[in-house]
């Protein structure tokens, strides 16, 4: 059974996938068109950010930013190649819309980078649409752009 927990981006465990996932974006794109928030960021008050746990061993992560009670925005959901196919992102993304809704946040935004295939599918099969640049994002050619309505 997957639980998944609020936890600082600073323990150990956390940091650890989130160094896996520096080092593989890292493989796929060029730095400019790697939007990685940093574990300092991860920490401020308006990101939300848990881990999926599996017998007390972490097997993934996922956070969401709160901008300006305006939307969420997706952050670092990661599960490790050795726990996927067991449905674990999606319970991550189950916890991370539900947070939103719960804080009364009515559309979640995300960017991913356009090599990611099975991160396109699945926020795809989760009801989430392409749209434009958002925030702080510029048009990037290796980047998708995506949002939904939680209402």
């Amino acid at each position: 059974m997957i639980e998944v927990k609020k936890i600082s981006p600073k323990d150990k465990e956390a940091k650890k996938l989130i160094d896996e996932l520096d080092d593989y974006l890292k493989c796929l794109y060029p730095a400019e068109s790697n939007y990685l928030d940093s574990v300092e960021e991860l920490s401020k008050d308006n990101v939300h950010f848990v881990g999926a746990f599996e017998n007390e061993n972490i097997v993934g992560c996922g956070s969401v930013k709160i901008m300006d009670q305006d939307y969420g925005e997706i952050k670092r959901v990661y599960v490790p190649p050795k726990y996927r196919g067991k449905g674990i992102s999606k319970i991550i993304m189950n916890s991370l819309e539900n947070f939103l809704m719960n804080s009364h946040i009515k559309v979640v935004r995300l960017e991913t980078g356009i090599h990611q295939k099975e991160a396109i599918g699945l926020y795809t099969k989760r009801g989430y649409k392409r749209t434009a640049p958002f925030g702080t994002y510029r048009e990037d050619p290796l980047s998708i752009f995506m949002e939904k309505n939680l209402t």
